[in-house]
């Protein structure tokens, strides 16, 4: 697929059809997010992946209306980034206006190289901002060097939503004159 038919057709998926994805599969989703550049190539987001019946338990971290959007996804994939690492100097000073906020875009540009994989494999994806945070955590055994950012849902889409209505390049840009 085109990455031009990717950027236009990726929607967030909330139905899936109930059928496996392989962790063949999952590590080709995570190999296309490492691609993505990170400030000094420091390469921060880690990535946690439930599957099976492992699933089932993970989804129970998430808010009921997300447990619901993903009841049939067959894979959950935790995105977590390493702290004090982008946006910050060797001495632990903050390069950027943006402090530790350089960390999540990192995490973010990871993130849309997955969905558009996923998207070209055929799957669907949906990226989740609600969830218990120590609950997963304690799943995973995450420690506090790392900051959870996501859940993402992986599957076979069952639903072929319509496009949300999107703003025209007009309306949010400025060019300097």
């Amino acid at each position: 697929m085109e990455l031009q038919a990717c950027l236009e057709n990726r929607r967030s998926i909330r139905q899936y059809k109930d059928t496996p994805v392989s962790r063949e599969v999952i590590k080709e989703l995570i190999e296309a997010a490492i691609l993505a550049p990170s400030w000094k190539n420091s390469q921060v987001s880690r990535y946690y992946v439930a599957d099976g019946e492992k699933k089932a338990q993970l989804a129970e971290c998430l808010p009921d209306f997300n447990q619901k959007n993903v009841k049939d996804a067959p894979v959950l994939i935790v995105s977590a980034v390493v702290k004090g690492r982008s946006g910050f100097e060797r001495d632990g000073s903050y390069s950027t206006h943006l402090k530790e906020g350089f960390q999540y875009f990192d995490n973010g540009l990871q993130v849309a190289n997955l969905c558009l994989k996923a998207k070209e494999l055929g799957l669907g994806t949906l990226v989740m901002g609600l969830y218990d945070e120590a609950a997963i955590r304690e799943f995973f055994h995450i420690d506090d060097t790392q900051e959870i950012v996501s859940v993402i849902s992986v599957g076979y889409p069952d639903i072929d939503p319509v496009k949300p209505k999107r703003k025209a390049a007009e309306e949010i840009t400025v060019f300097a004159d």
